[in-house]
């Protein structure tokens, strides 16, 4: 997918507006993982590049338009300034005469950090007096919060219609990377659908499954599945109102020659807070156990699926994978994304709980993308228009 950029002469010596996504989380009066602050480094090195001033707008948490001190931003501008490495000034409002000064005020080299969005009712609203307000001391917007592109807010889509807009550095790769594997796609290629619900990939599976080769799923969906087919799941979690959906997608999916591959074998436990797991094979009873990971033989066979891949697009977590007694499913997919990247596919890890697993497991940086939105991510690949980035698609 192609989107409109900025150049330097867009942006030069004007005041730039920037959607940015700085909801990272917060423990103990320090942000914990500042990989979110640091996605916007390049897009606004070139706006800095260029002379323009730079504002970041963003929300935090969820204040739900009510003024909240403990989601204010300036609470993380001391971070925002060690991601970036120049002086960062806040203001205590998004809107309003404050921001103007704000701007004024800036010297060269440094930005300003607008106080949380979401402090106004109005912004979750899409309110068109807001998003004015929010454009006014602004030349040019830029929207670069891929991860809040799924959401029709004032300051994600809102303020496109009052300013000269552009999309991000952010925008651009995730619009690049997850666009090639929806549009076109190489083959064979591979989809892994995990995490808890088959209701949270019905949309994914009735986009995608035409496109591709093989489905491997896993995570607790699966023994919705693996009831759809008869076996004893135990207490794993199953959606009992989704064994029809499961029905159709097998049959669906050996109509089209797609191969499906279910768990072999399972991870189990009395619970999540057990000392001891043992493996079930499919077939099994499972007793008054629940799965909560793949098991070796489908680690196994999963990651042998992954070998001659050309694309790969992952979504779903394999297990509990938090726990470390349910996480070595998740943590073999993640090595098998990995080689099968060095061999030349194109691998996409959607946002979410699986990107916190290719990170917790140290592979973030041996695949082709890891996306930075969850919710976003999952609705693209669902082919829906996001209203953070359809205006800004230009035509192939």
């Amino acid at each position: 997918m192609r989107l409109k950029t900025f150049t330097t002469e867009d942006v030069r010596d004007k005041k730039v507006l920037v959607r940015v996504d700085f909801n990272v989380p917060f423990k103990d009066g320090r942000v914990t993982d500042d990989a979110r602050i640091r996605a916007h480094t390049s897009t606004v090195k070139k706006l800095m590049d260029a002379g323009a001033r730079v504002a970041l707008v963003s929300h935090f948490g969820r204040p739900k338009g009510a003024v909240d001190p403990a989601l204010s931003l300036g609470l993380i501008a001391p971070d925002v300034q060690r991601a970036y490495g120049v002086k960062v000034r806040f203001v205590g409002e998004s809107i309003g005469p404050e921001v103007l000064k704000g701007l004024d005020s800036l010297s060269q080299g440094e930005l300003l950090l607008l106080e949380n969005v979401r402090f106004h009712p109005e912004e979750q609203k899409n309110d068109p007096a807001f998003a004015q307000k929010l454009a006014e001391p602004f030349d040019v917007f830029i929207m670069d919060a891929f991860s809040a592109a799924h959401r029709a807010d004032a300051s994600t889509c809102g303020v496109i219609p009052f300013l000269p807009s552009f999309a991000g550095d952010v925008l651009l790769r995730e619009g690049e990377m997850l666009g090639a594997v929806n549009e076109n796609p190489a083959q064979p290629y591979v989809l892994i659908l995990g995490g808890a619900k088959v209701s949270d990939k019905i949309a994914v599976v009735e986009n995608l499954l035409e496109k591709v080769s093989t489905v491997l799923v896993g995570g607790g969906m699966a023994y919705t599945f693996l009831k759809a087919q008869g076996h004893d799941v135990g207490r794993s979690l199953c959606e009992t109102e989704r064994l029809d959906f499961a029905r159709d997608m097998l049959k669906k999916a050996r109509e089209l020659g797609v191969k499906v591959l279910l768990p072999v074998d399972s991870v189990a436990a009395t619970g999540l807070d057990a000392l001891e797991t043992e493996v079930f094979q499919t077939g099994d009873a499972f007793e008054n156990k629940m799965g909560l990971d793949i098991g070796p033989r489908t680690a196994s066979l999963f990651s042998e699926a992954l070998r001659g891949a050309r694309t790969v697009l992952w979504n779903g977590p394999m297990g509990v994978f938090e726990n470390p007694l349910f996480a070595e499913g998740t943590r073999a997919l993640c090595q098998a994304a990995a080689e099968a990247t060095r061999s030349g596919a194109t691998t996409v890890i959607g946002g979410g709980d699986t990107a916190a697993a290719i990170h917790q497991f140290g592979f973030a940086e041996k695949v082709s993308h890891v996306s930075t939105g969850g919710g976003a991510s999952l609705e693209f690949c669902e082919g829906k228009k996001l209203p953070g980035m359809a205006p800004f698609e230009l035509e192939s």
